[in-house]
Parts: structure tokens; sequence; C-alpha cells
């Protein structure tokens, strides 16, 4: 498998796409916290009236959901470019394609698996204390891993091709913050509507994440069952579409 034979390749692209992350930056990876901790802040003063008699530890509520959002966001916008990003890598060298897409996520679930990290102290601060159902959690991000590198390969694909895809992207991006229950409880979606608003395995991830990180349960294995198996399609879907795509990158490029 390409991702034994290329480990070293694969390390240093995940190395090199850490520095260009951060080393252009006077705080660097506090960024990848401020910035979420900034967005929460925000949320909170804007919703919490509104959700704080429905929504225990409202601000952990938040910042788990947008915690998990972006590592979504983020590893599925960096790993669109990841082909067209390292042309050289394409043109003058033969090396399997997959390897700059799989990079590129690395590095996001890299630095989410960081911005997770800080959150146990701050809800020790907020008065929450972990329970042993966090050690469920490396295998949800591992779920949550398989469906962002499905629709990486997918996107990184198509953008070599079709450069509108990073502005259709963007919508499809903002509309599912709001598709999503980052800011606001499942509660509130209608019970009519409520089977087809969990179709979304982003919903499914985000609530599992709070189960384990702030509600100290297991989550269920009919949720666990639909994530898988959209990560598994999305991981064919992806892969196919790569496959198929990728002689033509180097004309494309």
């Amino acid at each position: 498998m390409y991702i034994l034979e290329y480990k070293e390749l694969i390390k240093n692209l995940v190395i090199s796409d850490l520095k260009t992350k951060y080393s252009s930056s006077v705080l660097g990876f506090a960024w990848s916290m401020l910035n979420p901790l900034m967005m929460m802040i925000v949320l909170y003063f804007v919703f919490n009236s509104v959700f704080k008699m429905t929504q225990e530890h409202f601000a952990l509520y938040i910042l788990i959901g947008l915690t998990g959002w972006r590592f979504f966001a983020f590893g599925t916008t960096m790993a669109m470019y990841s082909i067209v990003g390292k042309a050289s890598l394409v043109t003058k060298i033969y090396i399997p394609r997959e390897i700059l897409t799989f990079s590129s996520v690395i590095s996001a679930l890299i630095s989410s698996l960081l911005e997770f990290l800080v959150l146990i102290p701050l809800m020790f601060i907020l008065g929450v204390s972990p329970t042993i159902y966090i050690v469920f959690f490396p295998v949800l991000h591992i779920l949550f891993f398989l469906i962002i590198y499905g629709i990486a390969l997918a996107l990184a694909s198509l953008f070599v091709f079709y450069r509108d895809i990073n502005q259709i992207w963007d919508v499809l991006i903002q509309m599912g913050f709001f598709l999503s229950p980052i800011v606001y409880p499942l509660s509130l979606i209608p019970e009519k509507y409520l089977f087809y608003y969990m179709l979304n395995p982003i919903t499914r991830m985000i609530e599992m994440y709070r189960d384990v990180l702030l509600y100290g349960k297991l989550p269920g294995l009919m949720d666990i069952g639909i994530v898988l198996i959209f990560g598994i399609v999305l991981f064919l879907f992806g892969s196919w579409l790569f496959r198929k795509l990728s002689p033509r990158f180097a004309e494309g490029i």
C-alpha cells in the first residue's frame, strides 16, 4: 500500500504543510485555538439568551461543535488544493498522487487533534470533568477522517479540471455549518424533519463527540454504524473518481 511504501515522503509533506500553516504567523498554533475560542465567545453571547435554558454547558457545547466542524471544513478545503498546489510533484516525478491529498488531510488531522487536546483543560475550567468514555474519542476521529478523506479525494481531483469547485464548496461549507447542530440543540429540529436531518453524517459525528467529551456516555451503535457506512461509501467513491481522473492531472494542471 502506498502509505507504507511512501511513509517518509508523507511525513515530509505533512511537516511541510504544518510549517507553512504556522511558521508565518506570530502566534503560530495558538491561532488554531484562538480562532474557535473567539468564535465561541461571539456565538455564546448571541445565542446564550435563546438556548441557555435548554442546553447545559452551552459554551462547551458550541466549542466542541466548532472544533469538530473546523476539522471537516479545513481538512476538505486544504486537500482540494493538494494536487494543483504541488504541481511539480505531479508533472516531474512519479508518485501515487493520492499521497498528496492524504498528507494534506493528515496535517488537518494533527491540527484538529491539538485543538481537541486544548479542550481538556478548558473543560475543567468550565466545570466539566472528562469521563472514561473519552478513550473512544480516537475511534470517532478516525471515522471522521475516513469521511473527510473520501470527500477530499473527490474535491482534489475535480479541482484540477473545474476551478469553480472551490467557490461551490465554500457555499456548501457555509450551508453545512447551519445545517449541523453546532450552535443550536437538536431539540429545535421538528420531529417530522428529524429523520432527514440525522441523515447528515456530520450531525451524528458532532453529537458523538459531545457524547464522549461532554456528556460522558457511549455513542449509539446506530450512529457509529451510519457514520461508518457513509465513510466507506465516500472513500470508495472518492478513490474511484481520483483514479479515473488522475491520468490526466498533468495536462489539467
